[in-house]
């Protein structure tokens, strides 16, 4: 089968009709005044920056103007301070540390190795299992009525 293009279907080449359209624009004038910022050298841009009106920025201070906070920057509220932790989330905290401790130097305890070892993957195992069991499913009680997006 012989395939037909319409005239509808774009032009034959797009290389040519964009050449024409880049070609036209620049007749009229449009572009001439722009710069190629990755071309561009310093100089250039300070040209650039003293033709606007402002003062050209010095390019070797940009990490320290970069920390500096303007008035219009968005400064976040301090957070708020870490809630106190219950007794049984100390108590969990304390048996998964204990369990550290007997697996590294049970020595410290007068056990030997072959005690230590299983006793500390007994208190380590309790110890995450307690956390993981005492983690809240809902939101907290001073969350306010709005609990956000849930899914």
């Amino acid at each position: 089968m012989n395939a037909r293009r319409d005239s509808t279907d774009g032009p034959e080449n797009v290389d040519e009709l964009f050449a024409e359209i880049v070609a036209g624009l620049e007749r009229d004038g449009v572009g001439k005044d722009w710069l190629d910022l990755d071309e561009a050298s310093p100089e250039d841009l300070r040209t650039l920056d003293d033709s606007a009106g402002e003062p050209a920025p010095d390019l070797e201070d940009e990490p320290e103007r970069r920390g500096r906070d303007d008035e219009d920057h968005y400064i976040p509220p301090e957070p708020p301070p870490f809630p106190v932790l219950r007794a049984s989330t100390i108590a969990a905290l304390g048996l998964f540390v204990l369990g550290i401790v007997l697996l590294v130097a049970p020595g410290l305890f007068g056990l030997e190795a072959r005690i230590g070892t299983p006793l500390s993957l007994v208190s380590l195992c309790a110890g995450v299992g307690w956390l993981i069991l005492r983690m809240r499913n809902t939101p907290p009680p001073d969350s306010g009525w709005d609990d956000g997006a849930q899914v």
